[in-house]
């Protein structure tokens, strides 16, 4: 039996990366190419694959350890049969000799293909990237014309899924030679969208032909991805292209926010998992297989909700009765549609209506209206909204939870994150203002004119709309003396905001002109009892009533 070291193979431009997951463990046989473990990049997560079979003796990093080329990932126990033949077969004198006059001229005749070379031009195929998910996107904008110049990573076309829109940048600079699609197509993952003609310098093509940089496990691990079909189809090494684009990119891609490695998305492929419903919990909340198989048991144990189509109203041909028109709803619209149809069969909803007495409030966005317009700000009741539901939220933590989907506890969050619903043309979105409770009412008032000037640009990244413990939807002066929000699940708790309006108000034995602003707090009744409801409700007018509350 022999012991081999396993070392961080070349890692291209990357000087340093994470160990961001373990895929096996001391004692565990493993096969050639077999996945060892998950390094982290800035440019991309990585696997690790086994050289040769063997079994593993001994891990030399933990989980967060940062590592560099040539640092020891492990050891391998393997039979000496299983070792480079030129340990195994041990050569004689001539032997070795004639090896070493062939490897002299594989050398020389390397040196030789070095020489300079004309530059030539060649057409390659842009393809669309990994999306994470094999289902299919609508391209919804072309941004080049055929015959045009593009530059590295200009903007190709936008892809809308059912969670972003992104941008497909150009690979290299060239001439666009042909569009392979048009608006209103479907894509996926590997469908190619364009051909562009680019200059190739034949000797550096030769060079990464018959030259690479790799270790002795014969892996390339640079995150970038060759454009040559000679380096990209080389049998003699196994390329692993990057995770998960990151700022490096000017698109946002899905695998931004389904933040797993290969082997992941392949049991999850196996087993018919959306990795956009599993929650991540390795290192940076990675998915693991860990969490896929959980994922499984918990909806194997768990009713599958849904709508019977029975229950469904049945489809009429309308144009019997006069004119129609047919629109096709936005991936927007569809995905915001189905999320409210779960949340509203599955969330046992609770309405608890109340009303702020805001006339003091009204006065005060008066008084600092100067003060707004040279910020370049206006203040409004939002802001307010948004601290004083965060004071709530820390006076009565119940509301700041969300249920395990196993119904034996509750997660409880020490963070204030909330959402905010946003009307654009394409639908409803909630960008999310991080740490309100930390903020100023000047610094909320600014970030809420930023999202929402990201939303009506479809400019939000996955990252803006994630992470909320509480929404507020306002109708603010649209109308209406109230409505009933649905609870956005997984939070237990949203608030519905209607107009303002003046009533007379009985105040030390006499009726006066107040100014009052209605708003409903729905819930979750399996999250949050009806007496906890009450007083969350009543604190929240208090506060909104006297804006001095939210400085204690």
């Amino acid at each position: 039996m022999t012991i081999k070291k396993i070392t961080v193979p070349d890692l291209g431009e990357a000087s340093e990366v994470e160990v961001i997951e373990l895929l096996v463990s001391v004692g565990q046989k493993v096969q050639e190419n077999d996945s060892l473990l998950v390094l982290e990049s800035d440019k991309a997560a990585m696997e690790i694959p086994a050289p040769f079979s063997g079994t593993v003796n001994e891990i030399s990093v933990n989980l967060g350890d940062q590592v560099t080329v040539d640092s020891e990932i492990l050891t391998l126990e393997t039979d000496s049969a299983e070792e480079d033949g030129s340990e195994s077969d041990s050569p004689d004198k001539s032997e070795l000799k004639k090896s070493t006059d062939t490897e002299q001229k594989k050398e020389d005749s390397y040196d030789q293909n070095l020489s300079p070379t004309p530059d030539k031009m060649e057409q390659i195929t842009v393809e669309v990237p990994d999306l994470g998910t094999d289902d299919e996107v609508d391209v919804i904008e072309i941004h080049v014309q055929v015959g045009g110049q593009v530059e590295s990573d200009d903007s190709l076309v936008t892809l809308e899924s059912d969670k972003a829109a992104m941008e497909v940048p150009s690979p290299s600079s060239g001439k666009l030679m042909e569009l392979l699609i048009q608006v209103g197509d479907k894509v996926k993952t590997g469908s190619k969208i364009a051909t562009i003609e680019q200059i190739v310098k034949v000797s550096n093509e030769t060079n990464s032909a018959k030259g690479p940089t790799t270790n002795d496990s014969g892996v390339d691990l640079s995150p970038e991805e060759s454009n040559t079909e000679s380096t990209s189809k080389a049998p003699s090494k196994k390329k692993l292209s990057p995770e998960s684009e990151k700022a490096e990119t000017n698109f946002t891609s899905p695998a931004n926010f389904v933040y797993a490695g290969p082997a992941v998305r392949k049991l999850a492929r196996e087993l018919g998992v959306d990795l956009n419903l599993v929650q991540g919990t390795g290192a940076k909340n990675r998915i693991v297989k860990d969490d896929i198989n959980e994922f499984v048991k918990q909806k194997l144990s768990t009713p599958f909700l849904n709508t019977p189509s029975s229950m469904m109203a049945p489809d009429l041909d309308f144009s019997r009765f006069g004119e129609i028109e047919k629109t096709r709803r936005s991936k927007l619209e569809k995905i915001t549609a189905t999320n409210m149809a779960r949340n509203w069969a599955s969330v046992p909803h609770v309405a608890q209506f109340n009303e702020a007495d805001v006339t003091e409030l009204e006065k005060f966005l008066s008084e600092t209206k100067t003060e707004a317009e040279k910020k370049e700000l206006k203040l409004t009741y939002l802001p307010f909204l948004l601290k004083a539901c965060a004071k709530a939220l820390e006076e009565y933590p119940q509301f700041n939870v969300s249920l395990h989907s196993s119904g034996e506890h509750l997660i409880q969050k020490k963070y204030f994150h909330i959402g905010v619903a946003v009307a654009t043309k394409a639908g409803l979105v909630v960008p999310v203002i991080r740490d309100v409770d930390q903020k100023s009412i000047w610094d909320l008032a600014s970030e809420v004119v930023e999202l929402s000037s990201k939303a009506k640009e479809r400019k939000l990244e996955i990252e803006d709309m994630q992470g909320a413990c509480f929404s507020i939807s306002s109708l603010g002066a649209l109308g209406g003396t109230g409505f009933i929000p649905i609870v956005n699940s997984p939070e237990v708790g949203i608030l519905g905001v209607a107009k303002t309006e003046v009533k007379p108000v009985f105040i030390d034995g006499e009726f006066r002109p107040r100014k009052i602003l209605p708003f409903t707090l729905s819930y979750d009744h399996r999250a949050v009892n009806g007496v906890d409801g009450g007083l969350f409700a009543t604190y929240l007018a208090k506060l909104l009533t006297d804006v001095r509350h939210l400085l204690l």
